[in-house]
């Protein structure tokens, strides 16, 4: 028989070996008896897209500053009529997410006029102020770059006295480790400044369409504002420009084997080879600081610092323009589709009135909707590369004092414990006597390091609490692929695989059919084996798989709705696909048959 709700937050066990996994987080994050009552009367769910992984103690920060900051924005910023903010949970090291609404109607009505007054500022004045968005991030990313990390000296230098400086390399540190965390708050402030507006007008476009057009399918909604350009193709599309130019400059052959440091070496020794080094080092900043996975674990591997990455993904669009394929995004070919889309739909509408209230509408989609992907670069992927790296820089300084064994040992600290640390290293250095810390954190941190190996091994459940009659939240449906449907999948799912000739229901993401093998991918690690005509199932596609997406087939989720980046990815480039089938790595295997109709949201299972 189906469940009728989901397992109470408080009904979970710790996993053994897990005890006291509360204090690795911030008070506030695990559900607590405090605030029970309202804890099990919410539906949450586990939030696979950003954060499906055990969250290590630091790495939560980007947690809690990324789901504050879209909260304060629909609730303090813009007042979203219907929405206020997302409340966010950790439960055995998994983050789970509650969209709260605005109960009362009355009140919902009252909150218009200030959205109106304040999204349509914005939307007046959307070039104007996009482009002071793109100094401001890009300034803010120059302060986290020039923030250094040194040891504390043996003694000042001397102009420390000369000068009056009146200040010591000990307050220094603890500042700029401050600053580091500001900056990082600042940065999710600005994220969501545009973000929750370009889905306000994409949905204020798609009820448009639905009231307008009763019968019209989502994905024909969405393909109306495709064929766009975005910084965060960006990086892959360097390295076509790359593998081109390799082979017009007749060095192709020297960068197909070998180390990085073995290419680099070899292309030295020619003038052809030089002119291609200079362009790989100009493309480097800032479009290598580019995130394998999702950019919200400090363990992702970030192409600058591993270009074995990129250089394996340029070798095979080398080997593509080599036998004379076509490497090039189909972007005209998805531009004459969505004007024909358009034009079809224009037709229907009988008066000038409609027809004008549609092309605003869609007008805006347009310009605002680039932004639903451009700020991921900018942010989830430069601006943290960076801040990890400051992080590991602050991380051998504590190496060196015998705090830690490893750089990456830092990230077993809260945000808030990093002071604390540093006070003890300041202390003893100033004192001249030895800190606690050499005895204390090796300890503490292999204790947390057995706890998150548990938890990693742990599987969360989708969902918590009390499933909504209704899920009507917008970015709920749209980005999460949170639907009343997939809701009661949940609820009535069983332990067992799907047989041969079954069907997953997802999300109708891009257009077409497919069929072929599938190759089932968890982490960015897994993607060399994916072969060419294969159709990849993965719980979720991360930007930095860019390159496999002139490879396969067809595209399949287990999250992720229509505005996923699996789906926009994938209608960018004319494949099929389908999201939030909720079950498809787990019912799928690696080497079956399967179809994909992304035109109807199903996936078959031939054998």
């Amino acid at each position: 028989m189906a469940q009728t709700r989901f397992p109470s937050p408080f009904d979970i066990p710790t996993p053994e070996g897990a005890e006291g996994w509360e204090e690795l987080y911030t008070y506030s994050l695990p559900f607590s008896e405090d605030r029970r009552e309202y804890e099990e009367s919410m539906f949450w769910f586990q939030d696979g897209i950003h954060w499906g992984q055990a969250l290590m103690p630091w790495d939560a920060t980007f947690y809690e500053f990324a789901i504050a900051s879209l909260s304060q924005y629909n609730t303090r910023h813009y007042i979203i009529p219907p929405a206020l903010g997302v409340d966010y949970r950790v439960l055995n090291g998994y983050c789970y997410l509650s969209p709260v609404g605005v109960a009362d109607p009355d009140e919902v009505t009252r909150r218009v006029p200030h959205f109106l007054e304040r999204a349509g500022f914005y939307f007046g004045n959307w070039n104007d102020l996009y482009g002071k968005w793109m100094d401001k991030i890009r300034a803010l990313i120059d302060r986290m770059e020039a923030l250094s990390f040194d040891p504390l000296p043996e003694m000042e230098d001397i102009e420390v006295v000369t000068g009056g400086r009146g200040m010591g390399s000990g307050r220094d540190i603890l500042a700029r480790y401050h600053e580091l965390v500001d900056l990082a708050l600042v940065l999710w402030q600005h994220h969501f400044e545009f973000l929750n507006l370009g889905y306000a007008a994409y949905l204020d476009y798609f009820g448009f369409c639905k009231q307008a057009f009763p019968n019209i399918p989502d994905l024909a909604i969405a393909r109306m504002v495709a064929g766009i350009e975005v910084d965060l193709f960006r990086p892959n599309e360097e390295l076509k420009r790359l593998a081109k130019l390799a082979v017009e400059l007749g060095v192709a052959d020297k960068l197909m084997s070998g180390t990085v440091v073995e290419v680099v070496a070899s292309l030295e020794a020619s003038d052809e080879g030089r002119r291609w080094l200079a362009e790989w080092e100009e493309v480097k900043q800032p479009w290598f600081n580019f995130s394998a996975g999702g950019g919200f674990y400090h363990s992702d591997d970030i192409w600058i610092e591993k270009l074995e990455i990129p250089m394996g993904y340029l070798r095979g669009y080398i080997a593509k323009v080599q036998n004379g394929e076509d490497i090039e995004r189909p972007i005209e070919e998805v531009r004459a589709e969505r004007d024909r889309i358009v034009a079809e739909y224009t037709e229907l509408l009988s008066t000038d009135e409609d027809r004008e209230a549609f092309q605003q509408k869609l007008g805006l989609a347009r310009v605002v909707f680039p932004y639903v992907e451009n700020h991921n670069f900018y942010v989830e992927h430069w601006g943290h590369s960076v801040l990890w790296r400051k992080m590991r820089e602050l991380g051998r300084v504590f190496v060196k004092e015998g705090f830690f064994t490893d750089e990456n040992d830092i990230f077993y600290l809260r945000r808030d414990e990093v002071p604390e640390a540093l006070w003890d290293m300041y202390s003893a250095w100033a004192v001249g006597t030895s800190p606690r810390g050499p005895k204390y954190w090796p300890r503490e941190i292999e204790r947390r390091r057995k706890i998150l190996d548990v938890l990693s091994a742990w599987s969360p459940p989708k969902a918590l609490g009390q499933p909504p009659e209704v899920v009507t939240e917008p970015f709920t449906i749209m980005l999460w692929g949170i639907t009343s449907d997939s809701v009661n999948m949940w609820l009535g799912a069983g332990d067992g695989g799907e047989d041969e000739g079954s069907t997953l229901h997802g999300f109708a993401a891009s257009p077409g059919v497919a069929e072929g093998p599938a190759r089932v991918i968890f982490t960015a690690d897994e993607i060399g084996t994916v072969q060419p005509g294969e159709i990849l199932v993965a719980p979720i596609t991360a930007p930095a798989w860019a390159p496999i997406f002139g490879t396969i087939a067809a595209t399949v989720t287990d999250i992720g709705g229509m505005m996923s980046h699996a789906a926009i990815v994938c209608r960018e480039y004319g494949l099929p696909a389908v999201t939030g089938t909720a079950f498809a790595t787990r019912d799928i295997k690696t080497g079956q048959r399967i179809r994909v109709d992304g035109s109807s949201g199903t996936v078959t299972i031939l054998g």
